[in-house]
Order: C-alpha cells, then structure tokens, then sequence
C-alpha cells in the first residue's frame, strides 16, 4: 500500500483539475522541481493510485439527451455474469455494486426517452438474473469539480 503524503494529494489535486497540466505547471503549482513531480507521479501511477487520465464532457452536446440512474435488485451469486453482460451496453456510463436498498446502480446515458426505455427494458431487463429495475430520471447534470 502506498502511503500518499501532502504533496502527493496536492499533484493528485491538479491533474484532476486539469489531467493536461504540462510536468513544469504541476511542479511549479506544488512547489517541487520538475524532476521531482515526474518521479511521484510515476510512483502514484506503478502504484496503481493514478489509473489513467480521461476527459469530462457535456452528454447533451454528445447527443445525450436523456440520462438516468437505474437500480437494479440482482440474483446474488450472478454479480460476474451480470456485471459481464452491463459492461457490453454501450449506454451505461458508470456501474456501481453497492449495499443497501437495491444491488447495482447504473448512469446511462440515451439519445432521447424512446431510447431509454428500449435500454431499460430491452437490453438491461433482459439479461435473466435482474429480479427488478428501477429509473430515476436525471433533469440536469452537475460537474463539481
């Protein structure tokens, strides 16, 4: 386990700001050489705590124009099977296995609502060790970061 110190945090920090941010700005926004800021972000990466850089866009703009998070209530000893299949759907966003109320969260991301519901009901409620959904629309997206 690698143990992440005030400077690792701070790099971490910026990359998420701006994952572009040239090897100069990150060293010289934390205060260390250029050398040393490349050497710790190595470090962060062998470790596995940077596990790759990705960009944020607006899914409107993408065509997006209906988005949901949908619960799913799964057979329990189904979750490879399951997770296998959600992950060949090209509309879901982000997967989560989570405790509580229900088994698997999804963000999927539709062109429009007839779309949607052709994901929901079709490709996600077909896949046979789903007990139930449940869609919980999303109006507007928040980045806070």
């Amino acid at each position: 386990m690698t143990t992440l110190d005030e400077i690792d945090h701070a790099i971490l920090g910026e990359l998420r700001r701006d994952a572009r941010s040239s090897m100069t700005a990150i060293a010289e926004a934390v205060h260390i050489s250029r050398a040393g800021a490349h050497a710790r972000i190595r470090r962060l990466t062998d470790a596995g705590v940077i596990t790759g850089y990705s960009v944020r866009t607006d899914p409107v703009l993408l065509g997006h124009h209906a988005s949901a998070y949908v619960t799913l209530a799964i057979e329990q000893a189904t979750w490879q099977d399951v997770s296998a299949r959600l992950r060949a759907i090209p509309e879901i966003e982000h997967m989560a296995l989570v405790g509580g109320d229900y088994d698997v969260i999804l963000l999927v991301r539709a062109s429009d609502a007839r779309d949607l519901r052709r994901i929901v009901l079709e490709d996600i409620q077909a896949i046979p060790s789903i007990r139930s959904t449940r869609t919980i629309l999303i109006f507007e997206d928040f980045t806070l970061e």
